[in-house]
């Protein structure tokens, strides 16, 4: 079993006043060629952004682009010409494929907090599409939810990748065993909240870690504590 540790205070920082990103890889004015990614997940910020403020419309090609909204209320309007409200525990991806536009802003009187994943696709240049579900939190609790796979199904959100996500909410005391194919896989562990243990490795708030080469984590939860797990290919 091999792992890499990405701790909260060894993120880098945006901070323009409406917008505080946390990047654990390269990303926007954070270059590190250390975090350049981990497997074919490129991109893991943790965003926050102020009420009337977001991203005004821009590109996307041939990336897997994941939101997972932790607080707030979000607009989304793209050039497919899908117009949605996204609030809390709200998942949305767009595979950008062949070419999108789009824009999101913070549209509700509280701050915006969300995770922003990106994920190498499988398959490049195809047709642009985007999903979104919800996955209340008290319907999952001391339980992971897969809210975003490979395989397609009215209960989550389809990926052009071989790759899962989970989210997690585990009261103190619980204990998790989380079990993959190690075949070309690695598993990332974000702490959105709380404190656990993986594999005997302490993570606060913030806090993530990347495991490979091993087919098992074992995940113990020391308070009460909010998680998400991306599994994906190490390579194509």
């Amino acid at each position: 079993m091999k792992h890499i540790l990405f701790k909260a205070d060894s993120r880098g920082l945006k901070d323009i006043g409406w917008l505080q990103s946390n990047f654990t890889f390269s990303f926007s004015n954070y270059t590190n060629p250390l975090r350049n990614g981990f497997g074919l997940l490129r991109v893991f910020n943790e965003d926050y952004v102020k009420p009337a403020n977001g991203f005004g419309i821009h590109p996307h090609t041939n990336m897997e682009i994941i939101s997972v909204m932790l607080a707030g209320t979000m607009n989304h309007i793209d050039s497919m010409g899908y117009k949605e409200v996204v609030t809390k525990d709200c998942v949305q991806i767009m595979s950008a494929g062949s070419g999108l536009r789009h824009e999101e802003h913070n549209v509700g009187s509280d701050e915006v907090h969300f995770l922003q994943i990106w994920i190498e696709p499988k398959l490049q240049n195809i047709t642009p599409r985007y999903q979104r579900r919800y996955f209340p939190e008290e319907k999952r609790v001391n339980q992971l939810t897969t809210i975003v796979s490979n395989e397609e199904g009215q209960s989550h959100c389809w990926i052009n990748q071989n790759a899962k996500l989970s989210l997690g909410y585990f009261e103190k005391g619980k204990e998790l065993n989380y079990t993959f194919n190690p075949l070309n896989k690695s598993a990332f562990i974000f702490v959105i909240s709380g404190n656990i243990t993986a594999n005997e490795h302490p993570l606060d708030a913030c806090d993530a870690i990347g495991f490979w080469e091993t087919s098992t984590i074992v995940i113990r939860f020391n308070a009460e504590s909010r998680i998400i797990i991306i599994e994906t290919p190490i390579n194509h």
